[in-house]
């Protein structure tokens, strides 16, 4: 079961409250898990966290066919869908998705198309993203399908924060644009990833943190 909403957070010593949208698709459970991670990093590190997924597009006969699909469906059943709200309410979004030939899945994507009216009236602008995937295969496509979503973060007008070669242990996942795995459901997380989890989290929320308490300087 997932945890309830962090509460909205308060400024305190180390700067304004931040509040991080962590809003993905999974199907057999790894970018659940990444998101998982990711949500809990991000709390840790100050954030007041929702921790949203994507609805399912698939019909559920096409889950059910699928042993580890449908496990993972009941298992994050609990786990609100994200809504457009989600985007209004967070100062940084970090998406979560599989590849799907080398690009976003349609399930996440359905969801961001229908940010088309916020888009327009310009609130999407201005907060921070990031994102992470996963693959069954090495070089099955993560980088193309994070540089695919970031298309989006520069339509939003939205500032990017990856987690790049900025500590040490990031030379040893490789991954400079977001967290990865590579491996399906049978293949648990790794160290890797789950240390690249915590480095993208919290440079997300500090990062965000210091652009928030930057632009309330200037109003």
């Amino acid at each position: 079961m997932s945890p309830p909403d962090a509460p909205d957070g308060h400024e305190g010593p180390a700067g304004p409250a931040v509040n991080v949208a962590v809003i993905y698709y999974s199907s057999t459970g790894t970018v659940a898990q990444l998101a998982q991670l990711i949500a809990d990093a991000a709390e840790h590190a100050g954030a007041a966290v929702r921790l949203r997924r994507a609805a399912e597009l698939a019909p559920q006969a096409a889950v059910e066919s699928n042993p580890a699909w449908a496990a993972n469906a009941a298992a994050t059943a609990d786990i609100l869908e994200a809504v457009p709200e989600d985007m209004l309410w967070a100062d940084a979004v970090i998406f979560g998705t599989p590849t799907r030939f080398g690009n976003v899945t349609s399930q996440l994507k359905q969801y961001i198309d229908t940010l088309g009216g916020l888009w327009q009236q310009g609130r999407l602008a201005d907060k921070v993203y990031s994102g992470f995937t996963a693959t069954a295969t090495r070089h099955g496509g993560q980088e193309s399908t994070l540089l695919a979503l970031y298309q989006t973060v520069h339509h939003f007008g939205g500032v990017l924060v990856a987690p790049g070669y900025t500590e040490p242990a990031k030379f040893s996942d490789g991954n400079p644009y977001g967290t990865s795995h590579v491996g399906g459901p049978d293949t648990p997380l790794d160290d890797d990833a789950r240390t690249a989890a915590g480095i993208q989290a919290r440079r997300v929320v500090k990062l965000t943190r210091a652009l928030k308490s930057g632009l309330s300087g200037t109003d």
